[in-house]
């Protein structure tokens, strides 16, 4: 039984909530169960010095978690000086992700940065992050071509990513906090829309798994994915 009471293969609820902000080109509040994460994203017209002068666009991502987003009080990253390393890993992982969703051809010599801000955690901020940011994301590219800036839609499938392992023996879907804190095995799972793969972050965590136990993860990940991709369509319709 999970502590949640949820099935082996069952997410958390899923909601997803556009245009909470007054000035991003793109925003949205998702909430995968009890992580709460704000997503924005905006539009410049410019792009980093190493791709200038491409013809390319470029999406990249940052990432932060709030004071009191947790069950005790952190500190702000600004008050150290600078991010810690799994923030920087993070972000990077959310902007390559995005970035695997884009047609930066037909974006065009722009950048779109992905702001993702936990307000609340439980477990799963990452893929929470990553799903969320494709909904700003999308919403930031409509506003785009309906100014008429580019000709094509450069963005090529929906990204989504969701957290999968081994929890008391058992595989299990979408791990809370009770979970992934437990858990033997976890793992990231991120995929376009499609089921094709961006990347798995999966290790052992007092256990081993066997080749059998990883496919499992990987189908329980490809039914979390298809459902989370048919709430951004819903969001974004």
């Amino acid at each position: 039984m999970r502590p949640s009471g949820r099935q082996l293969n069952e997410m958390r609820d899923v909601s997803i909530e556009t245009n909470v902000t007054k000035h991003a080109e793109g925003s949205c509040l998702i909430k995968m169960g009890d992580t709460h994460v704000l997503c924005t994203a905006s539009l410049e017209a410019r792009v980093p010095p190493f791709i200038k002068g491409s013809g390319l666009g470029w999406v990249t991502a940052e990432y932060g978690m709030l004071p009191r987003s947790t069950s005790s009080r952190m500190r702000r990253e600004a008050t150290a000086g600078k991010q810690g390393g799994r923030t920087v890993e993070i972000q990077r992982l959310i902007g390559r992700s995005l970035r695997a969703g884009v047609d930066r051809v037909a974006l065009g010599e722009r950048q779109i940065t992905v702001d993702c801000d936990v307000i609340q955690a439980d477990g799963g901020t990452r893929c929470a992050s990553i799903t969320g940011g494709w909904v700003a994301l999308r919403l930031a590219v409509n506003a785009l071509m309906k100014a008429g800036d580019v000709k094509t839609d450069p963005l090529i499938s929906p990204v989504a990513a969701v957290s999968c392992g081994i929890y008391a023996g058992q595989p299990v879907l979408d791990l809370d906090y009770p979970e992934d804190s437990e858990a033997g095995v976890d793992g990231n799972f991120i995929m376009l829309g499609n089921g094709q793969m961006i990347e798995t972050q999966m290790s052992a965590e007092g256990s081993t798994y066997s080749r059998d136990q990883m496919n499992q993860l990987i189908d329980l990940a490809e039914k979390g994915v298809a459902e989370l991709v048919a709430a951004q369509e819903a969001a974004t319709a």
